[in-house]
């Protein structure tokens, strides 16, 4: 790799951070497969490809913030919050959600599995960043909901990894701080 592919490289990862407001355009089917395609590459013991995606086009934001909202309706949360999150698919002109499909294997546990998943999204993430699109990652309560796994047809033991929200930031974001890998990186010795 030459050094301005390894900086450009670089740059996508370290510049990669979450938008909460998109506007469009968003990907168009070609950029989105190339974001799956990349995303699926990801480290994948015994290639299980646990992770699973669903596109809600814009289209279908009002029906699954209905979803988002009657999943959540027999839980104890605050029923002014239960109706807001009608409204959550329109911070975004699209939506994917992550799936994890945990699978019984007797060589790779689910904590694998589930770490596999998030490599998954973090390529999704960053080929989505390297194209030129923004995106946040969102969980919360939506993606504890059993309600909201059986309507997706998922397992109770299944994940709802998250809420990809894409599109372009609607304003310029200030770029990272460096960070100091001194903080985070040791070396190990057997004294």
């Amino acid at each position: 790799m030459t050094n301005t592919l390894v900086d450009r490289l670089h740059d996508t990862i370290s510049q990669r951070q979450s938008v909460g407001h998109l506007v469009a355009p968003a990907p168009n089917q070609q950029q989105l497969a190339l974001a799956f395609e990349a995303a699926l590459a990801a480290p994948d013991h015994h290639r299980l490809k646990p992770t699973r995606f669903v596109i809600i086009p814009s289209e279908k934001r009002a029906a699954f913030g209905e979803l988002l909202s009657n999943s959540l309706a027999s839980t104890e949360m605050d029923p002014v919050q239960i109706d807001r999150v009608k409204n959550h698919p329109f911070r975004a002109p699209l939506l994917v959600l992550a799936l994890t499909t945990l699978q019984d294997h007797a060589k790779v546990p689910h904590y694998e599995q589930i770490l596999s998943s998030g490599a998954v999204i973090e390529n999704f993430l960053l080929s989505l960043q390297a194209q030129g699109f923004a995106s946040i990652w969102r969980t919360g309560a939506v993606s504890e909901s059993n309600a909201l796994k059986h309507a997706l047809g998922l397992q109770h033991r299944d994940l709802i990894a998250g809420i990809i929200y894409i599109g372009t930031a609607d304003k310029h974001m200030p770029a990272r701080q460096k960070i100091n890998i001194d903080e985070f990186v040791s070396t190990w010795s057997d004294a």
